[in-house]
């Protein structure tokens, strides 16, 4: 099962972000995505379980803009910087 290149947890929301790959014009070109989800326990359940979210409540949103500042600054920053420290170990080979 693939696993997520980076991923941030602020109480029961989880944001990570992917690796992907696709065949597009006789190469392979690769891209990245994120998925949001939300962690409940079901009452008289002890087992964690995860969904989608898309029914928010108010106190979430403040925990959503922190995680997705947080993948805005990854996304812009640090995946940049390994992409050109990648670029740069393919020229001097």
């Amino acid at each position: 099962m693939a696993r997520p290149i980076q991923k941030w947890r602020i109480g029961n929301i989880d944001l990570s972000v992917w690796e992907n790959t696709k065949e597009f014009e006789g190469g392979e070109v690769s891209y990245k995505t994120f998925s949001l989800t939300k962690g409940y326990k079901k009452k008289n359940e002890d087992i964690w379980r995860s969904e989608v979210i898309n029914n928010l409540r108010r106190q979430d949103i403040v925990k959503i803009q922190l995680l997705l500042n947080k993948v805005q600054d990854y996304l812009f920053f640090e995946a940049n910087k390994e992409e050109e420290k990648e670029g740069k170990e393919g020229e001097e080979e």
